[in-house]
């Protein structure tokens, strides 16, 4: 199901349906539910999509909490031998709060997020908690319901890594603030196979820290990143500069968090791209 149908028939596998619809409005899409193995829940606007005034903000929110509302009432309307049995549902490892220890500076120092880690009190971290909320109500019709808490998620076709390329292929690239915080990331085929391992796997419930094994700090991701990219890496990008270019988002960048993949292991995940070099290489050189 997509907003934008013709970019979808692009990449379209053999066999699929299209379904065309906003799924922030309640019609006639939500019958396709009906009779369905699976739901992935991947609603959402970018958060680097544009600064996060208050009006975004609100989009952020609604754009997450309002389609996901609308999955599960699709679900529960469905007779018991049509309802999906597994919802993967997207979130983010900002569901956290950021590793403090890494903005004091120090390096041996650091806290490590896994699944069972609290909730932190930013506005990205509320904005994971009600989304996780608003899933967590299909447990409730006997749904089992996978939270995928992703990372930076690395891919060439859109999300952060453009963003953050674009400074080192104009050879003004560096580490973001003081880079010493943790970069916890993914590659997208990673990704991909985590939404894949969460629904295949009935032991797989409750939140998946979505990251690589591999994670770095960020002055490790900026010297990795510039030497596959044939750049200089040096030029740090202080934080009064990135609020100015990207506003709150700047906040996202800036406060790290050294999530781990714990559920993901635990069940048997088998990365292909669990340290970072082989995943840019896989990215810009392959």
């Amino acid at each position: 199901m997509t907003r934008n149908a013709a970019r979808a028939r692009e990449t379209l596998s053999a066999g699929a349906t299209l379904v065309e619809a906003d799924p922030s409005v309640a019609g006639d899409w939500q019958q396709q539910i009906a009779g369905c193995h699976a739901v992935v829940n991947l609603c959402g606007a970018s958060i680097a999509g544009q600064r996060w005034d208050a009006r975004y903000r609100q989009i952020l929110m609604d754009s997450r909490l309002d389609p996901t509302h609308l999955l599960v009432e699709s679900m529960r309307a469905c007779s018991d031998d049509e309802r999906p049995v597994v919802l993967a549902s997207s979130s983010g490892i900002d569901y956290y709060d950021f590793d403090r220890a890494a903005v004091t500076l120090a390096d041996d120092d650091d806290e490590v997020f896994d699944e069972q880690s609290p909730a932190g009190d930013t506005f990205l971290a509320r904005l994971c908690s009600k989304w996780e909320q608003e899933a967590r109500r299909a447990e409730d019709i006997g749904v089992r319901v996978a939270l995928v808490r992703t990372g930076i998620v690395l891919s060439t076709d859109g999300g952060a890594l453009p963003r953050i390329a674009a400074p080192f292929k104009a050879f003004v690239g560096g580490p973001v603030g003081s880079g010493k915080q943790w970069f916890s990331w993914i590659h997208i085929d990673d990704m991909v196979g985590a939404y894949l391992h969460a629904l295949d796997n009935a032991s797989v419930s409750g939140p998946i820290n979505a990251v690589a094994p591999g994670a770095v700090r960020q002055k490790q991701f900026a010297r990795t990143l510039g030497s596959v990219l044939g750049r200089p890496s040096f030029l740090p990008a202080p934080k009064f500069a990135l609020k100015l270019v990207a506003g709150q988002l700047a906040e996202y960048l800036v406060n790290g968090r050294h999530a781990i993949p714990k559920v993901l292991q635990q069940t048997g995940y088998s990365f292909q791209y669990p340290e970072l070099k082989p995943a840019l290489d896989a990215l810009y050189l392959h």
